[in-house]
């Protein structure tokens, strides 16, 4: 059964340890999972000139290229050395996925899927003997999880999930709408329909989950 680990760690174990004790007030989130070597990550907390600087001195990075960004926060392509302590690596070598992965005030926060719950063991196991000393905060079953919060059925839950893991919701999409309804074995219809019920419980449980922490500036148009 697949299962959700939410993870921390202090960021200066990690491959951008360096850059970290460099700059106390850095944050970091990651921009996307890619199958590559390289990380995509946007930096921020200090500026572009010292960011850099720290990133071309740190001893665990290969590369680094900056790619986009402005005001106050900018996308970086990172390569790594071979052993460096990556997470990412790491999690990919145990078949795993990062869901989100952020890093503030010196700890990095990692949300990582995995499709059996005994991977988890041996993935923080892995972290270990990396020498990272992970905080496992939060474990659970997604589709639980999914069911609860947001009133998904179990058959919109893994829908959503495929859309997600193919590449439909990504910009440009990676696949179409009849390619995944292909994928799934139901019809193109039934894959909107399927989709546009999940849509609605999602963005109904965040109105209500808003609305029940007083979100100021709400006001219902009903």
């Amino acid at each position: 059964m697949a299962s959700i680990a939410d993870i921390e760690l202090a960021a200066s174990e990690t491959s951008l340890g360096d850059v970290f004790e460099e700059i106390p007030t850095l944050s970091c989130e990651m921009e996307q999972v890619i199958a590559s070597s390289n990380r995509t990550l946007w930096l921020s907390g200090s500026t572009a000139a010292e960011i850099e600087s720290a990133l071309e001195d740190a001893s665990a990075i290969r590369t680094v290229t900056q790619i986009g960004g402005g005001d106050d926060r900018w996308l970086y392509d990172i390569e790594f050395h071979p052993r460096s302590a990556d997470v990412f690596e790491i999690v990919d070598a145990e078949g795993g996925t990062v869901l989100s992965a952020s890093a503030a005030e010196g700890v990095w926060r990692f949300s990582v899927r995995f499709r059996e719950r005994e991977t988890i063991e041996t993935f923080y196991e892995h972290l270990r003997s990396a020498g990272l000393e992970p905080t496992i905060v939060r474990l659970f079953d997604p589709t639980t999880e999914m069911h609860t919060r947001y009133g998904l059925t179990t058959q919109q839950y893994h829908t959503l999930l495929a859309a997600v893991e193919r590449g439909y919701f990504e910009i440009p999409r990676k696949i179409t709408m009849q390619e995944l309804s292909d994928e799934l074995g139901v019809s193109h219809q039934a894959l909107s329909e399927r989709l546009r019920r999940a849509y609605r419980a999602l963005v109904t449980a965040e109105f209500e989950t808003s609305a029940g922490r007083g979100n100021a500036g709400f006001t219902s148009p009903v």
